[in-house]
């Protein structure tokens, strides 16, 4: 009974997200206005095919990421999200836990920034969302890789361009703040996973969890390496979301110059071939 009424819940609220809203494009012949299964499914990182499980009470018991995947990719609202939780059998995550759900007017922003490279991550370095300039600008991430701290110490490269410098102290800041988001989220097994990963498979990150190094780390720009338009360097800037712990990153470049001019171009070729 619980997974039919996720189903039901799942198409209809589906029905009611223009795409346009969502940024996706519009055109050609469409039978409703709301989303079809393979945009939920873009923007949810799931399966067309996982989706039309679910919808059609074909698949029981969907995992906690998954739901909060869909919740987000829907925009439901605090009580909506709460009620698809509860018709998946599972218990909303708790005030010890790693906040994910993206409030409405976030949401409203990054729309409003659709023509800038903009990512949503939670407190624990997890990306939540990222619109197709972000992902054109930054390539794609999937599992494990959506976590910045296990890409450091766990992942093959990223288009990012460090020194050794900037390297070291990107991680000591990473394992600081992870640190802090453990001290103030106790309850997050999700977390503690991730960081016994992170200790019992990296001697580097166990060795600076260890020693309790504090670093601040500048970001505010960055190179980015990327395969068709070379070195773009931009400037980076990170704004945090009173209230809900999220971490928004934002890419732009000073008007005028080259990487403004490859920047602009990325519009183009993203949308186009790197975006899927």
């Amino acid at each position: 009974m619980a997974t039919t009424e996720f189903g039901h819940m799942l198409r209809r609220w589906r029905d009611r997200v223009p795409p346009e809203t969502a940024g996706l494009p519009v055109g050609g012949h469409r039978r409703a206005a709301g989303l079809r299964r393979e945009e939920l499914a873009l923007l949810a990182g799931i399966s067309v095919d996982y989706i039309t499980r679910l919808e059609q009470g074909r698949s029981a018991n969907p995992s906690e990421q998954v739901v909060e995947a869909l919740g987000r990719a829907l925009r439901l609202s605090g009580t909506e999200r709460e009620q698809l939780f509860h018709a998946a059998g599972l218990v909303p995550p708790g005030r010890g836990t790693v906040p994910a759900f993206i409030p409405a007017s976030v949401q409203r922003l990054l729309d409003r920034l659709s023509g800038t490279p903009v990512a949503v991550s939670d407190a624990a370095w997890t990306l939540l969302l990222a619109n197709p300039l972000f992902t054109a600008l930054m390539g794609e991430f999937h599992g494990k890789e959506r976590n910045a701290v296990w890409r450091t110490f766990l992942g093959t490269s990223t288009r990012t361009v460090h020194t050794e410098e900037t390297l070291a102290s990107l991680r000591i800041s990473q394992v600081a703040g992870l640190r802090a988001t453990a001290a103030r989220y106790p309850a997050d097994q999700r977390l503690r996973r991730l960081i016994a990963e992170l200790r019992a498979d990296s001697e580097l990150f166990a060795r600076l969890w260890d020693s309790r190094a504090v670093a601040e780390h500048d970001g505010s720009r960055k190179t980015v390496d990327h395969p068709q338009l070379g070195l773009l360097t931009l400037d980076c800037d990170l704004l945090h979301v009173e209230g809900s712990d999220l971490r928004i990153m934002v890419y732009t470049a000073e008007p005028g110059t080259r990487d403004a001019e490859r920047l602009a171009l990325l519009g183009v070729l993203g949308t186009q071939t790197l975006v899927g």
